[in-house]
């Protein structure tokens, strides 16, 4: 059950708010003044302040209730505060607002007035309770995985990021071979690292080829090696492949989808048999390899129209690794983007909210392409024209009413607020209500 703090010098007063609070189930505690109020504060246990602005019967300048407000806000600084007097100017009502106030109330009160803003500030209170206490709980995950395991320096913060983080620290303990799909840029590789680097095999080698990158008359003797003089410009030393290099460790095919059919062939029955031979050999190779594949293109699709083997699927996705293009990870954007920033350097807000805007459609290597570009073209701090990011198209809602925030604004408030819709209306301007019906024009989540 929620408590609430009423600090007034008439005793009347705390008779009649604890009549009515006891109704709606808010528990209530009466101090007689600022000091014996502060006392209570101390001791914890308080969701809410009600106060009184003058304590003594010959004053009424509200000097006593702002010096009290200021030393609430001091010692405890996120405490919701409802001034509560009949006798104060009102220039001073307004300073407190702006100083943080939660609400402004005159005597004698109305009690639906007063109960709908203590239940707002309750339920704003006790939202925030729960994500901090979600936020803590974040913290603590993340610190135990950065400890326990070797994430190869990943930056990340967002939720959807750290799912895929524990998927892939938890497939890197089997044997299975992985497949990571997701967009161009994601950051397949490094997933691939941390599965390599927590497995049984993170002493051995990890080995990396991009099967988009290879001529297909070299692929055979890229991924197998080959004989002196075995093909075209193959020299009179023996060539190890890609294959071997790995032995012990893991080898990581990215862009597996842009194999040749040979390529496929020989691929699949090193998978099931662990053998193979140099391109020009006789004589077979045994090797034990963990197989991490990536590709951003729809191998489904390409198996439908011949272009890829479904077997050779099959040997490759014992376990599928998803990763979602950095627009579904919001959160991520800005700790990226002053990751990738030299050490001395900064963004401004304009700067921060243009990262925040963009839709990344190269993903976090378009970020740090960004990011280095503005840092060398910049001093100090980046603005955000240095960024050279496309501008978004323009909000309707804006366009049509001049001054109502659009959907990046919303979506940028609720981030700063940490989906507090309450405190997010705040910055916006606006009421809850009002705020929920954008975010349902907008097709933003509620929760």
């Amino acid at each position: 059950m929620p408590t609430v703090l009423v600090i007034d010098d008439n005793p009347s007063v705390g008779t009649a708010l604890e009549l009515l609070f006891s109704l709606h189930d808010i528990d209530v505690v009466h101090a007689d003044g600022p000091e014996p109020g502060l006392e209570v504060l101390g001791r914890g246990g308080i969701d809410l302040v009600i106060q009184d602005m003058n304590f003594h019967a010959d004053t009424t300048s509200g000097d006593e209730g702002v010096a009290l407000f200021r030393e609430i806000r001091a010692r405890h600084p996120d405490m919701p505060v409802i001034l509560l007097t009949a006798w104060t100017r009102l220039e001073s009502a307004v300073d407190l607002i702006k100083a943080g106030a939660a609400d402004y109330l005159g005597k004698p009160w109305d009690d639906h007035k007063l109960l709908a803003s203590v239940n707002n500030l309750l339920e704003l209170a006790e939202t925030r309770r729960e994500l901090a206490a979600r936020s803590a709980g974040e913290r603590g995950r993340r610190e135990a995985m950065a400890r326990d395991h070797d994430l190869r320096g990943l930056v990340y913060d967002d939720v959807a990021s750290e799912t895929v983080v524990s998927l892939a620290l938890q497939v890197a303990r089997s044997e299975l071979p992985v497949l990571v799909t997701g967009p161009n840029g994601a950051g397949k590789e490094k997933y691939a690292e941390i599965i390599h680097y927590n497995s049984a095999v993170k002493s051995g080698p990890f080995v990396a080829v991009n099967c988009g990158a290879l001529p297909s008359e070299l692929i055979e003797a890229e991924l197998f090696g080959a004989e002196p003089g075995a093909y075209t410009g193959a020299g009179n030393k023996a060539r190890i492949g890609k294959f071997e290099a790995a032995d012990g460790g893991t080898l990581f095919l990215d862009e597996i989808g842009t194999l040749p059919p040979a390529g496929q062939v020989k691929l699949l029955r090193v998978l099931e048999s662990g053998r193979f031979q140099r391109l020009g050999a006789t004589q077979e190779r045994s090797v034990r390899v963990r197989v991490v594949s990536a590709t951003n293109a729809d191998l489904a699709a390409m198996i439908a129209d011949g272009r890829f083997r479904e077997d050779l699927y099959y040997r490759l996705n014992g376990i599928e690794l998803r990763l979602p293009p950095l627009a579904r990870r919001p959160r991520d954007i800005l700790p990226l983007a002053r990751h990738f920033l030299p050490a001395g350097k900064a963004f401004s807000r304009q700067a921060e909210r243009a990262l925040l805007e963009h839709s990344w459609p190269g993903n976090v290597r378009e970020l740090r392409n960004a990011v280095q570009r503005a840092a060398l073209l910049s001093g100090d701090t980046i603005e955000a024209a240095a960024l050279g990011l496309a501008a978004p198209p323009q909000d309707p809602a804006i366009v049509a009413h001049g001054e109502e925030p659009g959907r990046a604004a919303i979506e940028e408030a609720l981030q700063r607020a940490g989906g507090v819709i309450a405190q997010a209306a705040s910055d916006l301007g606006m009421s809850r209500q009002a705020l929920y019906r954008r975010m349902d024009r907008y097709g933003i989540p509620r929760g």
